[in-house]
């Protein structure tokens, strides 16, 4: 009827999952999803403002239920923030724009994830983290070392995310296969630990993440940029290294994370949609989903899931 009452319609919720209000009220939500379509830092192509739309609209295809993990998800509650309104004027204020957004939905009770965006939206997410978990380390998952001091003129910029953290709190470098000499230079004078990719020879990736694990501390922060895959499984990106890692190669870094250190918050980035097929955007989507699910299945998570 026109006019009429629409209540049993049919609606999409335009939240990460397409979840219902039961699943997604901030108020029981053990895990907050912030979107960042903030590219302005990019310094080969843009594209990836575009990124946090295309991937909580993909996530609508993901199945609530895990079977590797046998859980639905779901049930921990995942509410999506809207999305945070970029300052394209300045990439420091960028950063604090970043950082005080976090620090609004931040608990020791819940799980926050940031989704860019470009990479720089590592630095605020993590520094608002470190307020509440001051022993936590980061893991930097990602294609390139991310340690200049400063690079097409700005200190907050996706180039060095890594280097603003680092001054902070520990970081361990994973999956690397591209720098420049001064940020080599810098990793040998500061001592950051940084694992290239591929895995040694003869290094199963079950052995590489072993390793990668053992260099981190309790509590955890992980940084993933989306170019630290392989081109041909996530072309989607603005600067592709060929070399990348795959599916069960990252799986197999989470779990070995998730399965022996908390997880605190982290941060995916660097979905540029148009640059890939649609693939890309739903493989990022399934990534964080497994995110979250990974660390509501650990022992060391505040998230009390409804198992089974």
């Amino acid at each position: 009827m026109v006019g009429g009452e629409d209540k049993d319609l049919p609606w999409i919720p335009a939240n990460f999952l397409a979840l219902p209000p039961h699943q997604s009220d901030l108020a029981t939500a053990g895990a907050v999803l912030i979107p960042v379509p903030y590219d302005s830092t990019t310094s080969v192509r843009s594209g990836a403002r575009q990124g946090p739309s295309a991937i909580i609209e993909a996530s609508y295809g993901l199945e609530d239920y895990d079977w590797e993990l046998d859980l639905d998800v779901s049930q921990v509650g995942i509410h999506t923030t809207p999305a945070l309104e970029p300052h394209t004027g300045n990439p420091a204020e960028m950063v604090e724009r970043v950082r005080l957004a976090v620090e609004q939905h931040l608990s020791p009770e819940r799980l926050l994830g940031v989704i860019g965006g470009d990479h720089s939206v590592c630095i605020g997410s993590a520094l608002a983290h470190l307020e509440v978990f001051p022993r936590m380390s980061v893991l930097y998952l990602d294609a390139h070392a991310d340690l200049r001091d400063e690079y097409l003129g700005t200190a907050w910029g996706h180039s060095s995310g890594a280097r603003r953290i680092s001054e902070r709190c520990p970081v361990t470098l994973a999956g690397i296969r591209s720098m420049a000499p001064d940020e080599r230079d810098y990793l040998e004078a500061s001592g950051i630990t940084a694992l290239g990719w591929p895995p040694n020879p003869g290094e199963s990736r079950e052995a590489y993440a072993l390793r990668l694990t053992e260099r981190l501390s309790d509590e955890v922060y992980i940084s993933l940029d989306l170019d630290v895959l392989d081109p041909s499984l996530m072309a989607a990106v603005g600067t592709p290294e060929p070399g990348g890692m795959f599916w069960l190669d990252i799986m197999a870094v989470l779990a070995s994370v998730a399965g022996s250190r908390r997880i605190v918050g982290f941060d995916v980035s660097e979905l540029a949609p148009r640059d890939g097929p649609p693939a890309c955007a739903y493989t990022a989507a399934k990534l964080i989903y497994k995110l979250i699910g990974l660390t509501a299945a650990s022992s060391h998570s505040p998230i009390a899931p409804v198992l089974r």
